[in-house]
């Protein structure tokens, strides 16, 4: 029953979402939250994650930013996704052993749910 709650609530976010494009929610999540960081130093892929709670609506959001490494450059690619209420706490969990591992096991899975991320499959 959770579960369809939260599915229910991710598809109507999404839909009044959609109308913006994916830099403007980047925009206006992090000009409503402060995030919390986790920098992965090691991995090949990912430089870092940021998560961010914010509130619309009285309803209770949780969005993580991910910055993906570019090859032969110091910079990343941003990308937004509309993530579940634990996914912090497990990505935080589980990241310093493999921040690609902890990526696809607990961020990638809501990769539709705003149509901002890359498709890795």
């Amino acid at each position: 029953m959770k579960k369809l709650v939260l599915t229910l609530l991710l598809c109507v976010v999404a839909l009044q979402l959609n109308a913006q494009s994916c830099e403007e929610i980047m925009e206006y999540v992090k000009e409503q939250s402060t995030g919390t960081t986790y920098t992965s130093y090691t991995s090949e892929a990912i430089s870092k994650v940021t998560f961010y709670t914010i509130t619309v609506d009285y309803k209770t959001l949780y969005f993580a930013i991910v910055c993906f490494k570019q090859k032969y450059s110091y910079g990343c690619s941003e990308y937004i996704y509309q993530v579940g209420s634990s996914t912090k706490l497990n990505y935080s969990m589980n990241y310093l052993s493999s921040a690609g591992k902890a990526f696809h096991k607990y961020i990638n899975p809501y990769n539709k749910s705003l149509k901002c991320a890359p498709d890795f499959e």
